[in-house]
């Protein structure tokens, strides 16, 4: 009968029971370790669900988590911030969810409970609809199969990259203030004390010479440092003609001829056809220039030094491909790579890539780059 009884608990998660005080103990020895084990598992199991319940509901992104059973999709999961943010009681049925948010649910259903990742609108509250970023992956677990929602505000996403992007940028900005102006600081106090003694020995005269030389320079990298802000943060509308890409790209390869030679680099222009771009050929000249100059740099401790220079048609798009056989970008600096005054060259300003990356999508387009086996490939994207 406590066998049974034991067993029975067991089927049912039921580890209310203690029998280590039981007369039969001893005789059950092993089925009453087997309970223990289970309860102690259960407990261990309702202490992460219950963490992992906290987590998702302190989260700022609405979480929403569905189970499949049999043919219908019933609600696993609603985190706080989805319940909350778009008034929505935690019910368990679909049917009931797709009423209150119809946008969503419908944009569920139309790609038949697939992965998603799209922006939609969803009105909240009866208040002017809001724009939402929407991912979606599906997984399957001890035969159980689970969609998983995730939505951020458009406008959350927004501010969290701007805000990223102006800390970012104001650390390198006070870097570069404080390089300048602490020794310029340093200097003028010195200099002070030197012009108020009675009178000045050949020494100090040669420290005076040495501070204003010192102070000048200083001054001239400052005034160097803010041109190169203005010139990110005043860029001029392109001024669009109709250039060929094959003008572009010959014109700028003319250019760059003499540094190729003398850092002897072999170019090779893979293009095999020709387009009309609609363009400001100055800027984007200076974007490609750019580029080219960064590969030159990349190879200088090379002892393969070569540029391949490609293109591709792709849905009315055209994407111009520059790749050398450097050792490619660091993984550690790939999300500094666009950042203003950012650089790896002692002789460089750091706004190179960020002015080239600003023209490009002042054209409509966009300039990323892709790392594989070890080189670094930029592509300029733009639209015919």
């Amino acid at each position: 009968m406590l066998y049974d009884k034991t067993i029975l608990a067991i089927l049912q998660n039921d580890f209310s029971a203690d029998f280590s005080k039981h007369k039969s103990f001893k005789n059950y020895a092993t089925l009453f370790k087997l309970y223990d084990t289970l309860k102690h598992k259960q407990n261990d199991q309702v202490s992460k669900d219950i963490i992992y319940s906290s987590i998702l509901n302190n989260i700022e992104t609405g979480i929403l988590i569905l189970q499949k059973e049999e043919n219908d999709w019933n609600i696993f999961l609603m985190n706080e911030y989805f319940s909350r943010h778009f008034t929505v009681p935690k019910v368990s049925k679909w049917s009931y969810l797709r009423n209150q948010l119809p946008s969503l649910c419908g944009i569920i259903e139309e790609q038949n409970f697939e992965e998603i990742k799209t922006s939609l609108q969803i009105r909240v509250n009866n208040q002017d609809t809001q724009t939402f970023v929407m991912q979606s992956s599906r997984s399957k677990t001890f035969n159980q199969d689970y969609y998983i929602v995730l939505l951020d505000s458009i406008q959350k996403v927004v501010e969290k990259t701007e805000k990223e992007a102006w800390v970012n940028l104001m650390k390198v900005i006070s870097h570069e203030l404080l390089n300048s102006l602490t020794p310029i600081r340093s200097l003028s106090q010195n200099l002070q004390e030197l012009v108020q003694q009675e009178s000045l020995s050949q020494e100090d005269l040669e420290d005076i010479k040495q501070s204003v030389f010192t102070m000048l320079n200083r001054s001239d990298h400052l005034q160097k440092f803010v041109e190169s802000y203005r010139k990110l943060a005043m860029l001029p509308t392109p001024k669009k003609e109709r250039v060929e890409l094959s003008q572009l790209i010959e014109t700028t390869l003319q250019l760059m001829a003499p540094l190729f030679k003398q850092e002897k680099i072999q170019v090779s222009n893979t293009i095999a056809f020709n387009r009309w771009l609609e363009i400001d050929k100055n800027q984007m000249e200076q974007v490609i220039i750019n580029l080219l100059t960064n590969s030159i740099y990349a190879l200088s401790d090379q002892v393969e030094k070569q540029i391949i220079i490609a293109a591709e048609l792709k849905e009315k798009r055209i994407f111009i491909t520059i790749t050398d056989t450097g050792n490619g970008i660091d993984t550690e600096i790939e999300d500094k790579v666009f950042l203003p005054f950012f650089t790896t060259r002692k002789e460089g300003a750091g706004i190179g890539l960020t002015l080239s990356k600003s023209i490009v999508e002042a054209h409509g387009g966009y300039l990323a780059f892709q790392n594989e086996n070890d080189t670094t490939s930029f592509v300029i994207c733009l639209v015919e």
